[in-house]
């Protein structure tokens, strides 16, 4: 009976991972903007509610709204020229942007679906509007690359393969460490994409590139000398990312 139950289990745990890997697989979306293949299993809606359901929460983490009309107007301003003079304006996502009372967290990101965030942190340390548009760009960036929604994606397919294996044998917690990592924010190559896609929304919209660099000059000196090594981190250092920002901008303009 025991081991009769025990075929059971291991027969239903295949099945249930079969059907992870079934559903991963039909999921496969082609993004016409990045000319990626990902896997996705929710429609640009869903990442626009997700976002919107998600905003609220993630400015009273950092302090809630920036309280000066006249700097998020000038955010608005840049990050509208940025969607309204590249591909990012025939997206379906609702690109908003929020100035973050953070006075202390150099950071900017993004939820999916289009809202934006940038802490006052970090436009504080910014020197001029070129390199403003170099952030909001390489978040919009994310928003255009699907990257939370591929994340999300990810995750769920974990979770069913952590089920899977759970009902066969006990090695649940294994596959759960594997997701989690899987989960740690947007990755290397996320970044890098974003970086290259921001260059070219920069272009686009007549801002210089180069400051982009001055961008990730800014971010290395705002972390210290106490950074987290590249192969520590799920982003890459800002010295490979100069190089690659580099290489987009020669690719652009042709150089």
């Amino acid at each position: 009976m025991r081991r009769g139950g025990l075929k059971i289990r291991i027969l239903i745990g295949v099945a249930i991972v079969a059907f992870a890997f079934i559903k991963k697989c039909s999921n496969r979306t082609h993004n016409p903007y990045t000319d990626r293949v990902q896997n996705i299993n929710m429609t640009s809606d869903q990442e626009i509610a997700i976002g919107l359901q998600s905003a609220p929460a993630m400015a009273e983490q950092h302090g809630g709204l920036y309280q000066d009309q006249k700097l998020q107007s000038y955010i608005d301003m840049v990050g509208n020229k940025l969607v309204n003079s590249s591909m990012a304006k025939e997206t379906p996502y609702r690109y908003e942007f929020h100035l973050l009372a953070d006075p202390n967290t150099i950071n900017a990101f993004a939820l999916p679906g289009g809202q934006i965030f940038i802490t006052y942190a970090l436009l504080s340390k910014l020197e001029n509007e070129d390199q403003v548009a170099g952030v909001l760009g390489h978040e919009i960036g994310h928003v255009l690359g699907r990257h939370s929604a591929e994340r999300i994606a990810e995750h769920d397919f974990w979770k069913t393969i952590s089920t899977g294996a759970s009902v066969g044998a006990d090695m649940g917690g294994l596959v759960n460490g594997i997701g989690q990592n899987v989960l740690l924010g947007n990755g290397r190559d996320d970044e890098l994409e974003s970086d290259k896609l921001g260059v070219l929304f920069m272009i686009n919209s007549g801002y210089d590139p180069n400051e982009m660099i001055d961008v990730m000059k800014i971010l290395k000196a705002a972390a210290g000398p106490n950074r987290v090594p590249e192969f520590q981190s799920t982003h890459p250092d800002p010295e490979n990312r100069i190089e690659k920002i580099k290489e987009a901008i020669r690719a652009y303009q042709g150089k």
